[in-house]
């Protein structure tokens, strides 16, 4: 299969409008819990992300901020620690591609017992769309055009 088309699947796979049954009630359900903040909102040096994508979305490029973890959302509950604990008082931001495994990363923080947890609306898509810069390993990019 050409890149492209994989690429559009993905990208059909991650959006919240063509999630069906069950899951789409409960991330609604998940997003009047949990707070969404704009790319605008974020405090890249006060706030802790943490990027739920899979391990091989982080080498595309993750949110600069200061406190940062990749820990995808299928690990979520078993990579808590006391490093995480610890950052606890201080505002937490979950963030995937697109939104929907970010909303569900930080309902499993709220239900863990983290109070002060958001979501990136948009995921780190809204970032890149609204101008803002991502690192990898290579550097920091921006997308052209912005």
């Amino acid at each position: 299969m050409e890149k492209n088309v994989k690429l559009e699947h993905y990208y059909a796979r991650c959006d919240m409008s063509q999630i069906k049954g069950h899951l789409k009630e409960f991330l609604e359900k998940a997003k009047e819990e949990i707070p969404q903040i704009t790319a605008e909102e974020i405090d890249l040096e006060k706030m802790v992300l943490i990027d739920v994508r899979e391990a091989d979305e982080f080498a595309s490029g993750v949110i600069p901020a200061k406190t940062i973890f990749t820990i995808p959302r299928g690990k979520l509950e078993f990579a808590i620690d006391d490093k995480l604990v610890d950052l606890s008082d201080r505002p937490i931001v979950c963030y995937c591609l697109k939104g929907a495994r970010g909303i569900l990363g930080a309902k499993t923080l709220k239900d863990l017992g983290f109070n002060n947890v958001s979501n990136l609306e948009g995921g780190i898509e809204s970032w890149v769309q609204s101008g803002r810069v991502i690192k990898n390993y290579i550097g920091y990019f921006k997308m052209e055009g912005n």
